[in-house]
């Protein structure tokens, strides 16, 4: 299964964006999908993540802000980011592991095999 990440852009600090992380293939309905980030300078980190059932799981800072979500009959999981601020500035990759029914969504990168390409998301003040 190959990840593309889509939906970045640049934004006024306050606005929305929602990426799209799609796959070409119908399995993609048995895999966990995450979101990570990485800003300029550090390291990347995790921001979100479905599982194959469902479960959501966030990082703190999403603070309500965020919400993940899937389309299985598009393929395509998706990130909804509202009030973003400038330190939501990051490229935003998606990930993604097939998984059997039960097993809930990771917030740990090395639990992930498959990458996308990545996103940029920039947030003006």
């Amino acid at each position: 299964v190959q990840l593309q990440a889509s939906g970045g852009g640049l934004v006024q600090a306050g606005g929305s964006l929602r990426l799209s992380c799609r796959s070409s293939r119908s399995a993609f309905s048995t895999y966990a999908v995450g979101w990570f980030r990485q800003a300029p300078g550090k390291e990347r980190e995790f921001a979100a993540a479905i599982s194959r059932n469902g479960g959501t799981r966030y990082a703190d800072f999403t603070k309500g802000r965020f919400t993940v979500s899937r389309d299985n009959s598009v393929n395509t999981v998706y990130l909804q980011m509202n009030e973003l601020k400038e330190e939501d500035t990051a490229v935003y990759y998606c990930a993604g592991r097939r998984t059997i029914l039960t097993v809930q969504a990771s917030d740990d990168e090395d639990a992930y095999d498959t990458w996308g390409q990545g996103t940029q998301v920039t947030v003006s003040s």
